[in-house]
């Protein structure tokens, strides 16, 4: 008990030095969970998970832009990435942030944007997934997702977080928005961001509980359910709930970020279940990787190998 307290605390305070460590020593134990910097590192990466049997779904990084001209630039790299992965036949889709093309700017701009870069994907027959950011977006996002739902059906889908209490609410209008039956497909994941108590759960098994309860929903409502989570407990929630309502092996894949829980991934995959890697890249990769040291348990071990054992 004393060695995991010391553990905790050990990995709080090197968490909260993060942002006063050299960039490079940071890219030294970050690099497992990004690609690289570049479309070439986003291929090399994605073409070794395919042959692994894994599709993925790809993630230029970057959010929370200045300016609409960085929303500009981010739309042409979007592009290039569809054009140059559909071309190399890479076995996946894309995935993408809003803010990124400019949603607390403008939201007529961003929704632009988003619809050529949906365009394109369209016409390569492939499939853009909208990313849910934090409570201020959410609304905006629904409101881009159902727009663009409506002119591409077969091509578009959003994510839900289980830790928003309105979560289930959500999948609810999505069910009564779909009256001339097209097809949905959500990713459900638990959620990241900082919320206060009256947005989102904050018990960890409260999250957990109703994870498992948005996952039954989509079960029941046919809905296609990207079940994104490393946690083992809901792993094994979600294949009980796929027994006991004997879901269709197409109606559900299961979903993880490159670089996490690799062992654990890797059995779902050995079991028959369609695995998707969220597979990250692009030269704004700080934050992101920030975020991914801060949520394992075991970086504090990470980091001390990184200075001590690599120099």
């Amino acid at each position: 008990m004393g060695f995991i307290i010391y553990n905790f605390m050990l990995n709080r305070l090197i968490a909260s030095l993060l942002p006063y460590l050299p960039k490079k020593l940071i890219w030294v134990f970050s690099k497992r969970y990004i690609a690289g910097e570049t479309i070439n590192d986003g291929l090399k990466v994605s073409s070794q998970l395919n042959s692994q049997g894994m599709e993925i779904t790809i993630d230029l990084l970057g959010e929370n832009i200045s300016n609409l001209q960085q929303a500009r630039s981010y739309k042409e790299e979007y592009i290039e990435i569809i054009k140059r992965f559909t071309a190399e036949r890479i076995k996946g889709n894309f995935s993408l942030k809003p803010t990124m093309f400019g949603l607390l700017i403008d939201e007529e701009t961003c929704y632009n944007h988003l619809k050529e870069i949906v365009n394109f994907a369209a016409m390569k027959n492939n499939f853009i997934r909208i990313d849910m950011e934090n409570s201020e977006c959410v609304d905006a996002e629904f409101a881009l997702y159902q727009k663009l739902k409506n002119e591409f059906p077969n091509h578009v889908g959003i994510v839900l977080q289980a830790y928003l209490r309105r979560t289930q609410k959500d999948l609810a209008n999505l069910i009564k928005s779909h009256t001339n039956r097209l097809p949905i497909n959500i990713r459900l994941c638990k959620g990241i961001y900082i919320e206060p108590p009256d947005i989102a759960f904050v018990s960890y098994q409260e999250v957990r509980d109703h994870f498992l309860e948005n996952l039954r929903f989509c079960f029941e409502n046919n809905i296609y359910v990207g079940i994104a989570t490393h946690d083992k407990f809901l792993i094994d929630g979600a294949l009980s709930l796929i027994k006991e309502s004997q879901v269709s092996i197409h109606k559900y894949e299961f979903q993880m970020l490159y670089g996490v829980t690799p062992s654990l991934r890797n059995s779902i995959v050995n079991q028959g279940h369609k695995m998707r890697i969220y597979v990250p890249f692009g030269k704004e990769w700080l934050n992101y990787s920030t975020r991914r040291l801060k949520e394992n348990h075991r970086m504090a071990t990470h980091i001390i190998k990184a200075i001590f054992f690599r120099g």
